[in-house]
């Protein structure tokens, strides 16, 4: 086998590119940069030492590996963080057996002060939902919940 990969450097490199673009892709889902940049220039001197650009010798294609990991560690970085950055962060899952939920309050409510409830066994923590205009909420009001966090009810004047 290494006389194969001395007589075949090109062979050597190909193999090292895919099972390291194989390891990226399928145990870390093309989330650390380093394992694709060096899997990238490992197809990369392949590439070179098989169309004959390099010599086909170990220390011309090791020179031609860390320059080319370099290179492409530097072409793909921005790129790569621009598209990583640019993903729309996805609203909260509201979905809860609780999302729709109505009830009277037994105080009143504001922004800045939340109010509780006993439902289920359990006492919650009752606050205006974020993205309601409301300020207050007055006691005896019917109100719906329209999210769930850990022990908190959002909810808006039904």
């Amino acid at each position: 086998m290494i006389e194969y990969f001395n007589n075949n450097v090109y062979s050597f490199w190909f193999l090292v590119g895919f099972i390291l673009l194989a390891v990226e892709a399928l145990a870390f889902g093309f989330s650390t940069g380093f394992i694709l940049f060096v899997g990238l220039a490992a197809l990369i001197t392949g590439g070179t030492v098989w169309f004959g650009l390099i010599a086909a010798t170990w220390s011309a294609s090791i020179a031609t590996f860390a320059v080319s990991s370099v290179v492409v560690s530097v072409v793909l970085w921005k790129p790569l963080k621009a598209l990583q950055n640019s993903r729309d962060i996805p609203k909260k899952d509201n979905s809860s057996d609780f999302v729709g939920l109505k009830f009277r309050l037994d105080d009143d409510i504001s922004v800045t002060s939340p109010g509780k409830t006993r439902y289920s066994g359990i006492e919650w923590q009752v606050e205006i939902a974020l993205d309601s205009d409301l300020k207050e909420i007055t006691a005896d009001t019917t109100v719906v919940v329209v999210s769930v966090d850990v022990g908190k009810f959002r909810v808006t004047r039904l």
